[in-house]
């Protein structure tokens, strides 16, 4: 008897045993839930300036869906890197990029800024390259000397460069500042050289290499065969947007840092074909047939993560150059990798 009311029971048991399960179960993910949701955004708008005919990252994480809910807001073009993080700390847009050497002389100036994301470098499909006429005779840095070089902007990864070649060439610094640097307009700066405006011309990228299809100019030196793979600058955000914004300011830099990821483990091909479209679909009235030329990010790292040594080498050179004094500007000081998605120890990718 006994044993036949305990079948009988049994699936009551099981039953009772099954809704324990199932309330305990939903306890977990009730509890679990959050830990997963993304917390709200103070801000959904994001101002911030393009380039003509070329796609940023900012922009490719937009069209990749990795801001949403995020927009952006595009307030127009520039062509300048410190005119970008200028107008950043002015507080009229909310991210802007530059060389790290712009980046820090800013820091410097007491800006409240910092880095979050490296966004563009050199490597051997993506760099910076001093080109002269073929029949010109400079051959050296020396024979730079009463000669007039075109960089896009004054201050900036070209004048750098520029100096540091000079430097290591042995000029000392009076010779150097025989060289004189005319700011030109990447988009004219072949045309300056080929009708003698200046002497050298700075071209990277698809500038480059539709110059050098056309023919009759060559490379004097490349900013790779002085500082190899490098990161040459980053994305800033102010301090105060960060303090304010700070759920925004991560998936902001979380997504951008994804694009830069993607772009850099993509074929080519199909990194150029979403720039084109991206290029056609925004309807601003720009060329986009220099994305034929693209190739590579130029970016050191995963995802664009910093570390104190791309930035050091600049700080170097400006307490070389006697711009800052030594100790003045501490690298860790001058970025953050918080909001990086790949930032190191972050798990993720295997999340």
């Amino acid at each position: 008897m006994n044993a036949l009311i305990r079948i009988l029971r049994a699936p009551r048991f099981a039953a009772r045993a099954a809704a324990r399960f199932t309330l305990a179960g939903a306890v977990v993910l009730g509890l679990a839930a959050p830990a997963f949701a993304e917390p709200p955004l103070e801000k959904t708008e994001i101002r911030y300036q393009g380039w003509a005919g070329q796609v940023t990252f900012t922009e490719l994480a937009e069209d990749l869906g990795y801001l949403a809910p995020l927009k952006l807001k595009w307030v127009g073009n520039t062509i300048s890197g410190p005119q970008d993080i200028q107008t950043v700390v002015t507080g009229d847009i909310d991210i802007g990029g530059a060389f790290y050497g712009a980046i820090l002389k800013l820091i410097a100036a007491k800006a409240p800024i910092k880095a979050v994301v490296g966004y563009y470098g050199s490597d051997a499909n993506t760099y910076q390259g001093y080109f002269v006429k073929d029949d010109s005779p400079i051959r050296t840095a020396r024979d730079l000397i009463g000669k007039k070089v075109a960089v896009n902007t004054l201050g900036a990864h070209l004048e750098f460069v520029l100096r540091e070649y000079l430097a290591r060439s042995g000029l000392s610094a009076s010779e150097a500042r025989q060289v004189t640097l005319v700011a030109i307009p990447p988009v004219t700066s072949e045309q300056a050289l080929r009708q003698g405006q200046v002497e050298v011309s700075t071209l990277s990228g698809v500038l480059r290499d539709k110059a050098l299809e056309r023919g009759g100019i060559h490379s004097l030196f490349n900013d790779t065969d002085l500082f190899g793979q490098f990161t040459g600058g980053a994305y800033v955000l102010r301090d105060k947007f960060v303090k304010d914004n700070p759920n925004a300011s991560r998936k902001l830099v979380e997504g951008i840092s994804r694009a830069i990821q993607w772009a850099q483990t993509t074929p080519p091909e199909e990194v150029r074909a979403r720039f084109e479209r991206i290029i056609a679909e925004r309807k601003r009235n720009e060329d986009g047939s220099s994305i034929k030329y693209w190739k590579s990010t130029g970016v050191a790292s995963k995802g664009g993560v910093i570390s104190d040594a791309e930035i050091q080498v600049w700080i170097d050179w400006l307490v070389k150059d006697g711009l800052f004094k030594p100790g003045q500007i501490k690298a860790s000081d001058t970025y953050t990798n918080e909001f990086n998605y790949f930032r190191p120890g972050k798990t993720a990718e295997a999340r």
